[in-house]
């Protein structure tokens, strides 16, 4: 039903998104409906969409009646709440199959788990039509490498991060993995836990950060805070303090909801915008001395790590298939380990 639905509001140009991808309508039959098949009642309510693409988007469990994988022969029935999921995977001749190798940290029947490195774009966009990890995974789950635009698998993206944002995703390799672990984003129960380099000291250790976010109203390629939340969705990201370096602090940030560029737009709107995030105003001297040796410096840690610094260090969600926990870890990249090291130096040299 990829092609019947409409795109998501949050969706960049850049091919950055939300993690909610996949949830595509979401309907509550009203007090007066007649008893209706559910197959019958969506194809009414989704413009274009046929009854075999409903049927097969129910087969596949990817139709939810009250939070429920349902059949197409269900009645729905007044106030029924309603959430109709697609995998949203390009079809064939919209992917550029390529030859571009993958850090897999686990693979199974279901679900890959990969490792990104920073400045590769998740999905093809506008502005990026190949290079990007969709096109790689075009290639790698081909089995016939020689006819791979004829041979290209559905997958589904259940979440993205950011094309200078590394670390971990969780990609489902079947429908039925993809609407289980898209459900597990859409009910906050997956484990997400990112590293972040911010701006600025704290005073206290921890904090939530409960802001609505959404798109700029001026800027629609970015993203802005909405603290009285009549614009944007939800989220709330919690952070904590792992380690001072007084101009700038090594946060942890776990998500509840996972919006488009919410750890960036959320640090931004308290003040701790991320380390050279030229999007959000981390690419200046925002805390710090003015000599021009700290300059210097700052410049010189631009180069090491020329990215915002932000890696998804941790993923937990239960396999869509075993119902088994699952737990994987990042270790920080070797931009983000220099860069630190470079202000532990910074720091000791001050205290000394």
């Amino acid at each position: 039903m990829s092609d019947q639905l409409p795109v998501l509001e949050d969706e960049l140009e850049n091919g950055e998104g939300s993690e909610e991808l996949y949830e595509r309508v979401n309907l509550v039959v009203d007090k007066g409906q007649e008893p209706l098949r559910i197959d019958k009642f969506i194809q009414n309510r989704i413009e274009g969409a046929t009854r075999s693409k409903v049927q097969q988007a129910i087969e596949a469990g990817m139709v939810l009646v009250n939070d429920k994988p349902t059949k197409a022969n269900y009645k729905v029935r007044p106030l029924d709440r309603l959430i109709v999921y697609s995998n949203r995977s390009p079809e064939s001749n919209e992917i550029i199959p390529e030859n571009i190798p993958l850090n897999i940290v686990y693979e199974d029947e279901d679900v890959m788990v990969i490792n990104k490195p920073p400045g590769m774009v998740v999905h093809p966009g506008s502005g990026n039509p190949n290079g990007t990890l969709v096109n790689a995974l075009a290639y790698y789950l081909s089995e016939d490498k020689e006819n791979v635009v004829e041979t290209i698998p559905r997958f589904g993206l259940v979440h993205r991060i950011d094309k200078n944002t590394s670390g971990l995703l969780v990609i489902a390799k079947s429908e039925k993995a993809m609407t289980d672990l898209a459900k597990q984003f859409f009910d906050h129960t997956v484990n997400r836990r990112y590293m972040a380099l911010v701006w600025g000291d704290f005073e206290e250790d921890k904090g939530t950060v409960e802001a609505h976010v959404g798109r700029h109203q001026r800027l629609r390629k970015i993203m802005d805070v909405f603290p009285d939340g009549e614009h944007g969705k939800e989220a709330i990201t919690h952070y904590e303090v792992l380690e001072r370096f007084n101009y700038v602090t090594l946060i942890a940030c776990k998500l509840e909801t996972g919006r488009t560029h919410q750890i960036r737009v959320h640090m931004q709107h308290i003040r701790h915008p991320l380390f050279n995030d030229e999007t959000y105003g981390g690419d200046r001297i925002v805390k710090g001395t003015v000599y021009t040796k700290y300059k210097q410096f700052i410049d010189n840690c631009f180069e090491v790590m020329p990215r915002h610094a932000l890696h998804a260090q941790t993923l937990g969600f239960i396999h869509p298939r075993t119902r088994k926990p699952m737990l994987f870890e990042s270790e920080l990249p070797a931009d983000f380990t220099a860069v630190l090291e470079k202000w532990r130096r910074y720091k000791r040299r001050e205290e000394d």
